[in-house]
C-alpha cells in the first residue's frame, strides 16, 4: 500500500441534544496554539445553534431533575473516567491551548477529573446542606427543599479551557439543570473533548449543550432567551455588565464571577452549586 495519502483532519463539533453537529450556518474557524501552531479547525456556532441548544436543555431538565441524586451523581462519575480514559489527549490540548508543559498539563486534567468527581459527591448532599426542617407554630411539619433552577446558559472561562470549564459546567449538572455553554473562543479544544466523552458518559441528550464561536456574538442571544433561567457570566469578560443588564429583562438568576472564583486550582466551595438552586418550601400536617 503507497504510504502517500492525506491526513483526515478533524472538525471540532458542537454538542446539541446529544449529537455532533457542524453549525447550521456552516461557518468554521481556525484556533491556534499559543505557540502559533494550528491545533485545529472548530464550528463557529450561529444564534439559531444557541437557540436550537435551549429547546434541547428545556427538553431534558425535568427528566434530568426527576432523576435520583445518585443517578446524576452515577453520571457526572462516569464523565470523569472518561475524561481519565482519554488524559493524554486532554493534556496536550491543554499544553497546546494554555502553554504549558506536559507535567503542569497533566496535572491540570488530573484537576479537573478530581473537580468533576467532587460535584459528583455532592448530588446527594445539596438537599441536606441546602435544605432543611423548619419550626412553625401548630400541628406541621415544615421543609426547605432546593430545587434546580432550570435551564442555566454558562459563558466559560476564556483562560482555562478545562478545569475552569468543568468548574462552571459541573456545579449546575450536579444540582439537576440543563446547561448551555458557550466554551472559550480561542481555547475550545478541551471543552469540545469534554463534549465527545458525553456519548460514552451517559449523560442524556440535552442535558449538556456545549458551543464553540464568538462570546459577542452568542452572549447576548443567551442572556436575553426567555427560556433560559440563569446565567453565569465567569467569561465574560468587559461583556458581564452588558449581558447581565441583558438578563434581567427576562428577571434571570445571575451569577458575576469574583477574583476568588478565577482561582480555578483551589477549593471550590458550594458557591457555585448554591447559584442556581431554588428553596421550595413544602407544608404537611403531623401525623399524615
Amino acid at each position: 500500500m503507497s504510504s502517500d495519502r492525506l491526513d483526515v483532519r478533524k472538525t471540532y463539533k458542537l454538542l446539541i441534544n446529544g449529537a455532533f453537529p457542524r453549525s447550521e450556518s456552516g461557518r468554521t474557524y481556525e484556533v491556534i496554539a499559543a505557540n502559533g501552531a494550528f491545533l485545529g479547525n472548530v464550528a463557529r456556532a450561529s444564534r439559531k445553534d444557541l437557540r436550537e441548544a435551549v429547546v434541547a436543555a428545556r427538553a431534558a431538565q425535568p427528566k434530568w431533575q426527576a432523576a435520583t441524586a445518585y443517578n446524576r451523581g452515577q453520571v457526572l462519575y462516569r464523565m470523569a473516567e472518561m475524561i481519565e480514559s482519554r488524559r493524554d489527549e486532554f493534556a496536550f490540548h491543554v499544553a497546546q491551548s494554555e502553554q504549558h508543559n506536559d507535567r503542569d498539563a497533566q496535572l491540570i486534567v488530573s484537576a479537573a477529573i478530581d473537580r468533576v468527581v467532587w460535584y459528583a459527591g455532592w448530588t446527594d448532599k445539596i438537599a441536606q446542606v441546602l435544605g432543611g426542617t423548619n419550626p412553625v407554630a401548630g400541628p406541621f411539619f415544615n421543609f426547605s427543599i432546593p430545587t434546580p433552577t432550570g435551564v442555566i446558559g454558562v459563558i466559560a472561562p476564556q483562560e482555562s479551557s478545562l478545569l475552569g470549564f468543568v468548574s462552571c459546567v459541573a456545579p449546575p449538572l450536579a444540582a439537576g439543570n440543563a446547561v448551555v455553554v458557550v466554551s472559550s473562543t480561542t481555547r475550545p479544544i478541551p471543552s469540545l473533548l469534554l463534549g465527545e466523552v458525553t456519548a460514552t458518559a451517559d449523560v442524556p441528550g440535552g442535558v449538556l449543550n456545549i458551543l464553540s464561536g464568538e462570546v459577542a456574538e452568542l452572549g447576548p442571544v443567551l442572556a436575553q432567551h426567555e427560556d433560559v433561567d440563569g446565567v453565569d457570566l465567569t467569561g465574560a469578560g468587559d461583556l458581564a455588565p452588558t449581558l447581565a443588564a441583558d438578563a434581567s429583562g427576562s428577571i434571570k438568576r445571575v451569577f458575576r464571577a469574583t477574583t476568588a472564583d478565577h482561582d480555578w486550582a483551589v477549593d471550590p466551595g458550594t458557591r457555585r452549586l448554591r447559584a442556581f438552586v431554588e428553596t421550595s418550601t413544602v407544608w404537611h400536617t403531623v401525623g399524615q
